[in-house]
């Protein structure tokens, strides 16, 4: 793959479970890269100040740097997919709002993802909307404050049936009535090429109409979700025709590896996973 000179980092919620979380940037860091991105890596939105200064410690003993952090997003492995719009946790996402935007503040992360919550029986999808609305311009005004996006991210319908996110288009009417709450201008699209992909989405018409308004990207091959090279997703001409359309954020691996996560990468040259290379 060599087509671009886009920058990539791990995702290490996804990537490197063999090992223990605070475990998993030196191994991101042995593979050869230097910049990380997780999930919400703690049980509780507000986790105590230990937890937390471990978490950093885990980053800088590493020497790999954080780019891209999601907001607590629930229970992932029961089927939660975010808070934003769900008025039992709605409280629970405010909550983390000054934690997460902490921890980014003093990592240098500069991209935070908001997960938008999967629809819930018996609660109207429009006051879903409604909240999810107020709570994103919360969570931009924050971010704003350090020079972070917040990400909004359309997610497959294959796994994740009742996430209403489906593609880029549905990511812009919320960031637009987000922006009606607050006014805020630091609301992106997170582009991930697998979910879009599943879902039938002409990626490379997002990319020309869209490239200004992508915070942040990830890939995984299609249908399995597996490293590039595995499926049928044209990865490496999609990333091309991004840098190409004025692109120049982070790309994360953000995929199911096939085997040792340390012996997914060689569709990635060893020189191109360090950010900051020459």
């Amino acid at each position: 793959m060599t087509e671009h000179g886009l920058r990539y980092d791990v995702n290490l919620s996804i990537l490197f479970t063999e090992l223990p979380l605070l475990r998993r940037p030196a191994a991101a860091a042995e593979a050869g890269f230097d910049a990380v991105e997780f999930w919400w890596p703690f049980a509780t939105p507000t986790p105590p100040d230990g937890e937390v200064t471990a978490f950093l410690r885990a980053l800088d003993d590493a020497g790999v740097r954080l780019v891209g952090l999601n907001f607590d997003a629930g229970d992932m492995p029961a089927g939660d997919r975010g808070l934003l719009s769900q008025p039992p946790h709605s409280a629970r996402f405010r909550d983390n709002i000054d934690v997460a935007v902490g921890i980014a503040e003093s990592t240098g992360c500069r991209a935070l993802n908001a997960l938008y919550g999967n629809r819930l029986d018996g609660v109207d999808p429009r006051a879903q909307d409604e909240l999810a609305a107020e709570n994103l311009a919360l969570a931009a005004k924050a971010a704003g404050g350090i020079g972070a996006v917040v990400l909004v991210e359309p997610l497959n319908s294959a796994e994740n049936p009742a996430y209403p996110l489906r593609t880029a288009a549905d990511v812009f009417e919320v960031i637009d009535r987000a922006r009606a709450q607050g006014d805020q201008d630091n609301l992106r699209l997170l582009l991930d090429l697998y979910h879009l992909a599943r879902n039938g989405e002409d990626l490379a018409g997002v990319i020309a109409a869209h490239a200004g308004r992508v915070g942040h990207v990830q890939v995984a091959d299609v249908p399995g979700r597996n490293q590039p090279g595995t499926g049928s997703l044209d990865v490496d001409g999609l990333l091309a025709q991004l840098e190409r359309a004025g692109y120049a954020g982070y790309v994360g691996c953000e995929y199911k590896p096939l085997g040792p996560s340390a012996d997914s990468f060689g569709w990635l040259p060893r020189q191109r996973r360090a950010s900051t290379r020459n």
